[in-house]
Order: structure tokens, then C-alpha cells, then sequence
């Protein structure tokens, strides 16, 4: 295995860990305005202030994957970042503000004790939470299926270019999955009201979710060349999502909710997985022609670049996974009435 292989499988490992960390963090910010709804204020506040509680102390650690995905892709394969960032920065761009809005209303929001001044953070945090993964599987969606590049690795498409059914149907999917996982995790962390919300929200969305997940893995079949990369069909992979998806709808009717939380973060790594195994050793898809296509080679910086890569990498990965781990265990417990709310 060459370097240019192990960079894109570290790549593919980080936006994995992205959609699985990332993922529940998007989920409570996509239900905060509708678990918490109460005819009392006071207790609507009180319920938003649980919900953005319980990923306070890891939403901002989870970004750095998607930053660090994004310093790998430059750093590794700087053909794929420049022709990825040019065509697709419309999306981008939109992508960036609403993290940026996403951040700065979870600092903003408790600063003063004016309901409207909190509501409409609320909703920033709200919008924050569904415009990204939206756009981050639209576009990986489109990178699979292919985009037009033309024979100077230049992005020869629009912004509309991408707003394609098969990608449409990838980032709602995307985005229905993480709301289970946000209803599943909101399950494990809080208690009373709220975590009955929860529990009732991930049986209804539970369905939804599946048959999205099965038209997204039957449309694949057909708007990419996964049978013939991976020479299988259905394959392995793809029906390890299935199964696991299905096994997390029968661990949530039975509130088994710990095994659920994991099934549904095994279903998301394996949709993730099954498209960059579908998409190697290509980085971009070019429609127009094949061979136009970016691949690890003909997108990658020098042997001894990437070489220096790895070696900090071996270092550094290590550290930051014991960190984050750490941070975790720190803060496994529920929330309660008892709990500091510090947002």
C-alpha cells in the first residue's frame, strides 16, 4: 500500500469520524426548537438550555474533524482541494457562514436573559445545524456520481449543477439520519420530558429514515459505477448498513438506547465508507470524460510531502483520539435538574 493510498484512506477516516461525532451535535440543533416547545417560557428556555448542554462541551472539538479533513485534502491531494474549493464554492461558502453562525450563537445565546434575544440564536443554532450536513453530502454525493471537469482538472459546472436528484436525495437523507441520532443521543443524556420528547421523536423518524436510507442505496446502484468498483452486487458493505439501521429501530422501540446510539453511528460510517470505496482510487469524478477524472496520483503533492504527513500524523492522530476520548468519559453523565447549565 502506497502513501497516496494511506492518505486516502486517513481522509475518508476523518470525514467518518466527522458524520459520527458531528452528527448527534447536528441532531439536537435540528429538534432544539421543536423538543422544547411548552406553553410556559420559562421551561421552553429551561429545555433549550438542556438540549444545547448536553453537546457543549464536544461540539466545537467535533468540528475540528471536518477542519482537519479539509487541511489533509490540501496538504495531501492539493489538485483535489483546488478543483473541489473552486467548483463547489457557492456551497462552500454557505457551508462556512452557517458554522460560523452555529458557533457564535451557542456562545451568544445566554448572554442576556431577553427572550427574543434567545429565540433568535435559537434559530441560528437551528439553521446552523441544517444547512451543514446538507451541503457536506450534497457535495460528496456529487463527487461520487461526478461533476464536470474538464481535461485542466477545472470544475466546468454551477452552483445548480449540484443541486442534482441523486445529491438532493443523499443531503435530506443525511440530514433525517442525524436528526435520529440527535433524538437517540438527546435519550442517553437528559431525563424526564425531554428525554420522553426524544424517545417518542426517534420511533416516528425511525421509519423515515429507513426508507430514505434504502432509496439512497437503490439510487446509487444507478446514478454511480458502484457495481463496477467494487464488483459487487448488492455487496457486503452496503447491506451491513441495512442491517445495522434495522437493528437500531428495534433497540429504540425496546429504549435500548445506548445500543441504538451505536447502531445508527455503524449504519452512518458504513454509508460513508461504501462511498469512498466506491469513489478510489479516484478523488473526483469527471462526467465528461473518464480519464478527466482526479485520482490519488494525479491529484497528490510529492512522495517526500507526504511522507512528512505521516510521520506527524503517527504522532499527533493518537494524541488528539485520547483527548477527545477523554473529554467524553469526563462528561458521560446525564443532565438533570440538579446539572450546571452553562449555555
Amino acid at each position: 500500500m502506497d502513501l497516496n493510498t494511506i492518505w486516502f484512506i486517513l481522509i475518508a477516516v476523518l470525514y467518518t469520524g466527522f458524520f459520527i461525532l458531528e452528527g448527534f451535535d447536528f441532531g439536537v440543533g435540528i429538534l432544539l426548537p421543536f423538543l422544547s416547545r411548552d406553553k410556559d417560557p420559562a421551561a421552553v428556555d429551561y429545555k433549550r438550555r438542556l438540549m444545547i448542554n448536553t453537546i457543549g462541551p464536544h461540539w466545537d472539538g467535533n468540528e475540528v474533524w471536518l477542519l482537519t479533513a479539509g487541511g489533509a485534502t490540501f496538504a495531501a491531494f492539493p489538485e483535489w482541494y483546488a478543483t473541489m474549493f473552486s467548483g463547489f464554492y457557492m456551497a462552500l461558502f454557505l457551508l462556512v457562514l452557517a458554522l460560523i453562525v452555529r458557533g457564535v450563537a451557542f456562545e451568544y445565546r445566554s448572554k442576556t436573559q431577553d427572550p427574543r434575544w434567545r429565540t433568535l440564536w435559537d434559530w441560528c443554532i437551528f439553521v446552523g445545524s441544517l444547512i451543514p450536513p446538507l451541503l457536506i453530502v450534497v457535495a460528496l454525493a456529487n463527487i461520487v456520481r461526478g461533476v464536470p471537469i474538464d481535461g485542466d482538472m477545472q470544475y466546468a459546472g454551477t452552483f445548480f449543477t449540484l443541486l442534482n436528484p441523486y445529491a438532493l436525495l443523499a443531503g435530506v437523507t443525511a440530514v433525517l439520519i442525524f436528526t435520529l441520532y440527535g433524538a437517540i443521543f438527546l435519550s442517553l443524556k437528559t431525563t424526564g420530558e425531554v428525554m420522553e420528547k426524544a424517545q417518542t421523536v426517534a420511533r416516528r423518524l425511525w421509519p423515515v429514515v429507513v426508507i430514505g436510507l434504502l432509496a439512497f442505496l437503490v439510487s446509487t446502484y444507478f446514478a454511480t459505477d458502484i457495481v463496477d468498483q467494487l464488483d459487487i452486487n448488492p455487496g457486503i458493505v452496503p447491506l451491513a448498513g441495512v442491517v445495522s439501521v434495522l437493528l437500531a429501530g428495534y433497540l429504540i422501540y425496546k429504549k435500548i438506547n445506548g445500543w441504538a446510539f451505536l447502531m445508527t453511528a455503524i449504519t452512518i460510517a458504513v454509508t460513508v465508507v461504501t462511498l469512498f470505496m466506491i469513489l478510489y482510487p479516484r478523488v473526483m469524478v469527471s462526467s465528461l470524460n473518464p480519464a478527466w477524472s482526479l485520482t490519488i496520483y494525479n491529484a497528490s503533492s510529492t512522495d517526500y510531502t507526504l511522507r512528512i504527513m505521516t510521520v506527524v500524523a503517527v504522532i499527533f492522530v493518537p494524541l488528539i483520539l485520547i483527548y477527545q476520548g477523554w473529554s467524553y468519559w469526563v462528561f458521560r453523565k446525564r443532565l438533570t435538574q440538579d446539572s450546571h447549565l452553562e449555555y
